[in-house]
């Protein structure tokens, strides 16, 4: 991660350049009035070397300049959103290196260019702040990167979950009791689960688990399901196993300090799901499900059962199996809630991998196409309670995008994880129909799957007469008029008018 004597450094180095090129001087040229070499100045303006306080001064006379105004943070308007960068969180905070990218050649870049790199970070700079986005939603936004760029599959992770299970003798097989996974925990690192601390609290109501790093102990909320309290159970496993220090102590996070932390937390659940759901296991129930060839709703549910594991666990699970052992890549995630007979619904939590697939998640408050699965099982989830209670509900649904070519088989699960919310809660993943997809999935070809020319909000939608519309389409109203206008002025223009 970089420091920040590292910033201090590439600040330097970028004022130093900036000054040599404006005043026409070449390298050499620079070298000779200064009396320093061409490699120590190329380290310099590279930010990788800070001078003495003598060579500060030779440089600040050779460019013009003084030693305060060279060595301050202070440049020309032109650069400043440069600097601004370089002094945010975002470099000392962000681990460039594991999206394959130096620091140093990021700076490099803003540096051959900055008049140009200095107008599209203020761009940048202006969005963040009209959509009011805050420093967490960018660490989310980048942790979904990570995941498209290794198609969300770990092997390293999974290689760990294994590797433990050989270790600490654990046999392969679909779900484990409670007691497994605390002795487990115990043997490990003489790690204890407290099941009362947090109902002693009712400020803690809401927390799911603490891990006290001093006491060496748990604590976990009581009221959750047996499968949610064993994904934490083995999440702290995985937070042990794979040697990670930066971390959350708190389920959920109620508070993103850092990448690092983002990226760990989500590490240690990746090894729990891979140890709840073992990846041979699981595609071998993948394979024979897309044998049927009729949708089975119950087949399907049958491995929430199998695995004990909650829709959304197994659901994100499917997007890591999916892309690795069978090249199926062109996928999304949505995690949707809402209640019942609200105008509006939440997306809580996407996932996108090859591409930014529709539906997504829009922070204009737009009304999400009524016409989704996720949005319809919601309902059907709520109506199911009275009569059968808070069981999970599942279907299935080919989604054309009205306008495009995309279409989507699209498998949801509605059930509300947390009793104590009136929300309905849904999980769906998308997966792009193609040959690769027709060619693995028997049922997709069954003419009783049901299909629907869906959009993505109701603002942006040109679908006429659409039955369950939300609100008008505004943006294609202001579209439209803006069209007349242009055809109105046309007309006048070949009709050859003056206007007076």
């Amino acid at each position: 991660m970089i420091t920040e004597f590292d910033i201090v450094k590439m600040i330097f180095g970028f004022k130093v350049k900036y000054l040599r090129k404006q005043k026409g001087l070449t390298y050499q040229q620079l070298s000779k009035v200064s009396g320093m070499s061409l490699s120590y100045i190329h380290e310099v303006e590279k930010g990788k070397k800070y001078p003495k306080p003598d060579k500060i001064e030779l440089l600040a006379r050779s460019l013009d300049t003084d030693y305060d105004s060279l060595v301050s943070k202070k440049v020309d308007k032109k650069l400043q959103a440069v600097i601004d960068l370089l002094t945010s969180d975002f470099l000392k905070l962000f681990p460039l290196d594991e999206f394959g990218v130096s620091p140093y050649k990021l700076f490099e870049l803003f540096s051959n260019a900055p008049d140009k790199v200095n107008a599209f970070i203020s761009t940048l700079f202006n969005l963040t702040r009209k959509y009011q986005m805050r420093t967490e939603s960018f660490y989310k936004s980048a942790l979904r990167s990570y995941q498209n760029l290794h198609d969300n599959y770990f092997e390293d992770i999974e290689t760990a979950a294994r590797n433990f299970k050989k270790e600490y003798g654990v046999s392969l097989k679909p779900t484990y009791s409670l007691e497994e996974l605390e002795d487990l925990l115990k043997q490990l690192d003489n790690i204890t689960v407290d099941h009362e601390g947090i109902k002693s609290s009712s400020d803690l109501s809401k927390v799911r688990s603490y891990y006290s790093k001093q006491q060496k102990k748990l604590f976990v909320n009581p009221d959750l399901s047996d499968s949610q309290l064993k994904f934490l159970l083995v999440r702290e496993i995985g937070f042990q196993v794979l040697g990670i220090k930066e971390r959350p102590y708190v389920t959920r996070i109620m508070e993103v300090t850092s990448f690092e932390e983002l990226l760990n937390n989500f590490r240690a659940s990746y090894f729990a799901v891979s140890f709840l759901m073992d990846s041979r296991l699981i595609a071998k129930d993948i394979t024979t499900f897309c044998k049927l060839p009729q949708w089975d709703e119950k087949t399907f549910l049958g491995y929430l059962d199998k695995y004990d594991v909650t829709p959304e666990m197994f659901l994100q699970r499917l997007t890591n199996i999916l892309p690795a052992k069978f090249g199926v890549k062109d996928l999304f995630f949505i995690r949707m809630s809402g209640r019942e007979g609200a105008a509006k619904f939440e997306l809580t939590k996407e996932l996108h991998l090859s591409q930014l697939h529709s539906p997504y998640a829009n922070e204009n408050q737009e009304h999400y196409c009524r016409k989704w699965l996720s949005l319809d099982l919601i309902k059907r989830q709520k109506e199911n309670i009275s009569k059968k209670g808070n069981v999970p509900i599942a279907d299935i649904q080919v989604s054309k995008y009205w306008e495009t070519t995309n279409e989507y088989l699209c498998i949801s699960i509605a059930k509300n994880d947390d009793p104590s919310t009136q929300d309905g809660v849904s999980v769906t993943v998308g997966l792009m129909i193609n040959e690769r997809l027709r060619q693995l999935v028997r049922f997709l070809g069954d003419p009783e799957v049901p299909t629907k020319v869906v959009n993505t909000t109701c603002e942006r939608c040109t679908m006429p007469d659409c039955p369950v519309r939300e609100v008008a389409p505004v943006f294609e109203m202001k579209k439209r008029n803006t069209e007349q206008v242009y055809s109105a002025l046309k007309l006048l223009e070949e009709k050859d008018v003056v206007l007076e």
